[in-house]
């Protein structure tokens, strides 16, 4: 045998914790918990599955659904079936992980296992961009909803108080250019008016400020990170109780609303072909990202490794077929081209003459959003208590509070980090950002799953179902290749044109470049070594929908990943205690 080499830092980086370290790190059992050291377990399925439809029937369904459905018309149901399926890939593989692994943490307890500690750094990090950054988004919609909602009651809150520093300073601005251009100010519009007013009616502060905040969204922050804090018992049951109304409220829309179809509104069916209808792929799949929030939960079900994965996907399935039921009503009552608003669920029935029932949708979408909140703020918390256990964050943030039994101080962190953006920013790009984050989650649990059981052949109590890749996978992609070229030539010329016009149109085009690539390895992969076809197209396909997110999206993600990467070298690697363990760790 040749003699073996020394450590290296680059070993480090990718040690992988073994199942057993995965197990024992944690007190997730009832001894851990009667000394008042762990989560209480209280989920069922139920619970579970509420949850999931919790996070993801949100903003998509009662927003983003009306610009997607512009863009593509009623194609866009498809979209919604064809994310589903993509999710569904994913979904599988997170609940072989569950059943395996039933611990906090979600994708990056995951990535752990399966690529190691660097991955799984890069995960955590990429996962606060999912759950915080994305509820700063919901916080400043539900804000909107609240704020009209009062305003049709007759409580006018001040508009100082409605809306971000960021975006009053932002229009105040842009309305003075404009009167001092000498244009009338009837030419502004009235989110920039509503922004000058704002900024100008503000309390000023020291140095040219203003105090303009959007309160509101700071306000239901709290409140949510407050029924968090104290419990995953009070956690649930508002969730339960605010996934009922929901439930109720979109089965009366689609019961009213199925007889004011026109089927005549559904042709054409995609109007701006395939590419409008992928126009909406990031709002749809926005709508989507909150199933794997199920998972940070863990240690707090009864049964985490049966419940778990039967939670994913009846969750799933339940909110693909609602969101396509949706859609179709939607677009059967108005033309698509009416549809590019904010609120379509009560735009619609508005036209059609239903005010009471526009209403009831107008208040239901603050409960929607609300729940939203609720979900995505109990997992951010797990995430960071299970990165501080590995030494990758400071102690504190493992800290388990001994009467509620939840992570407090990242709970308190997670408000924070919501709460404060949410009340003074402008958050222009975050869908994708967030979506974009997500995706690379979902990639990377997929291929988790080719490493940790590529064949299927692990005594998990949920697997993903082995299916031999060899052929079918390249055979998949010529069948793609063909479909583009025959059904897409639009997109092609405009992929062509954009290479032979220089750098500045060419770099949108280079993710999908680097897809293209990454589709030929894979394939020559799975021909060579028979991997399991689900995991591989669950691969591909969120690859794939991240092309479509824009190369200015992933700058901001490859920046964000630099600051965590930045952090990981200067504190997580030096106090990994997987590192401090074993220094020549290096699986």
């Amino acid at each position: 045998m040749s003699t073996p080499l020394p450590p290296s830092r680059l070993t480090g980086l990718f040690r992988r914790k073994s199942l057993d370290d995965l197990l024992v790190n944690p007190p997730t059992d009832a001894d851990g918990h009667s000394h008042g050291g762990g989560l209480e377990r209280h989920l069922t399925v139920r619970d579970l599955t509420a949850l999931g439809i919790a996070a993801v029937i949100g903003a998509g369904i009662f927003s983003t659904i009306g610009n997607a459905s512009h863009d593509g018309g009623p194609a866009v149901s498809l979209l919604f079936v064809f994310t589903a399926i993509a999710c569904a890939f994913s979904a599988l593989c997170y609940a072989q992980f569950a059943a395996t692994i039933p611990v906090s943490g979600s994708a990056y307890t995951y990535a752990y296992a399966s690529f190691g500690e660097l991955a799984a750094w890069i995960i955590g990090w990429a996962l606060i961009m999912e759950y915080a950054v994305g509820n700063i988004v919901v916080a400043i919609s539900w804000s909107d909803y609240f704020t009209g909602l009062m305003d049709g009651i007759g409580v006018h809150i001040p508009i100082w108080l409605t809306m971000g520093m960021q975006s009053a300073h932002k229009y105040y601005n842009e309305v003075l250019e404009l009167m001092q251009s000498g244009k009338p100010l009837a030419e502004a519009t009235p989110t920039q008016l509503a922004g000058y007013n704002a900024w100008a009616a503000a309390p000023e502060l020291p140095g040219g400020l203003r105090l303009v905040i959007d309160l509101p969204a700071g306000l239901i922050t709290l409140l949510i990170t407050a029924v968090v804090y104290i419990g995953i018992k009070e956690s649930k049951n508002a969730s339960n109780l605010l996934v009922l109304l929901k439930l109720i409220v979109v089965a009366t829309v689609i019961g009213v609303g199925v007889f004011y179809v026109n089927p005549d509104n559904w042709s054409p069916f995609a109007p701006n072909g395939i590419g409008g209808v992928l126009k909406g792929v990031s709002a749809v799949f926005f709508a989507y990202i909150g199933f794997d929030a199920i998972s940070t939960t863990a240690e707090e079900c009864k049964n985490p490794q049966r419940d778990l994965p039967r939670a994913m996907i009846y969750a799933l399935i339940i909110c693909t077929v609602l969101y396509v039921i949706i859609t179709l009503v939607l677009t059967g009552m108005v033309s698509y081209t009416e549809l590019g608003v904010g609120d379509p669920l009560a735009f619609v029935f508005q036209k059609v003459g239903l005010n009471w029932l526009a209403g009831v949708v107008a208040v239901s979408a603050i409960f929607a959003m609300a729940s939203v909140l609720l979900v995505f703020q109990i997992g951010q918390p797990r995430i960071w208590m299970t990165m501080s256990r590995d030494g990758l964050l400071p102690p504190v943030f493992a800290k388990v509070h001994p009467k509620f039994h939840t992570p407090s101080f990242s709970t308190i962190v997670t408000g924070f980090f919501v709460g404060v953006p949410a009340m003074l920013l402008n958050m222009d790009l975050v869908i994708d950002l967030t979506s974009i984050g997500t995706l690379f989650a979902f990639a990377l649990v997929c291929g988790g799953i080719l490493i940790i059981d590529p064949y299927g052949t692990s005594d998990a109590r949920f697997k993903v179902p082995y299916i031999n890749g060899q052929f079918l996978v390249p055979l998949l992609m010529v069948v793609g290749i063909v479909l583009v070229f025959t059904y897409n030539q639009a997109g092609i010329q405009e992929f062509q044109k954009a290479l032979s016009s220089g750098y500045e149109e060419a770099r949108h085009y280079i993710p999908m470049l680097v897809f293209f690539l990454f589709c030929i390895a894979l394939a020559w992969q799975s021909f060579r070594k028979k991997l399991s076809l689900l995991p591989t197209l669950g691969l591909l396909t969120n690859l794939y929908l991240m092309t479509q997110l824009g190369v200015n999206n992933w700058l901001l993600f490859f920046g964000w990943l630099i600051i965590g990467l930045a952090l990981y070298f200067n504190y997580g690697f030096k106090h990994s205690k997987l590192g401090l363990k074993n220094p020549v760790a290096g699986r």
